[in-house]
């Protein structure tokens, strides 16, 4: 067994582990286990914008992530389904800027993590934005963030690749 192979496998324990208790996030792997493709259905609150521009709350976003070739040295790609663009400086149509620097040791578990806090608006970064009317919003708007403050998945667990 390969590296990728083993990693997936660990990715996947993990995600099970932390979240198949958790009635706020689904976890669907796409295709074989182990996946290097998932979708998450996240029960939380985050914002869309409606016909008119301005910023309504829904309770049900789906996102998918995908593991290309050279994961785990290549960061994960993620992404809402089509339909849920939300507004949020670090969403755009095409892409959930996850995060700046991305570290082979980062846990997966804790990629699904911090994308349900930055659909709570607990997490954001508005430094380098990828919905600027999102950042510019988020600035006139403090006292409306965070949507809500649900901590999501069980305590965190780490798995050792053996």
């Amino acid at each position: 067994m390969n590296a990728r192979t083993r990693r997936l496998e660990a990715d996947y324990r993990q995600l099970r582990l932390m979240y198949d208790s958790d009635p706020r996030v689904e976890i669907q792997p796409v295709g074989p286990v182990p996946s290097d493709k998932y979708r998450i259905v996240y029960r939380v609150p985050s914002l869309r914008l409606d016909k008119s521009g301005k910023p309504i709350r829904v309770d049900v976003t789906t996102v998918e992530l995908e593991l290309p070739m050279g994961y785990p040295k290549v960061g994960p790609v993620a992404r809402t389904m089509s339909g849920d663009v939300v507004f949020h400086p670090n969403f755009s149509a095409q892409k959930i800027c996850l995060m700046d620097f991305w570290a082979p040791s980062t846990q997966l578990s804790d990629i699904v993590k911090d994308i349900g806090e930055m659909l709570q608006w607990q997490k954001l970064n508005i430094r380098s934005p990828l919905n600027a009317q999102a950042a510019d919003w988020s600035q006139n708007n403090k006292g409306h963030y965070p949507l809500a403050d649900f901590q999501l998945g069980s305590k965190q667990v780490k798995i050792i690749l053996k």
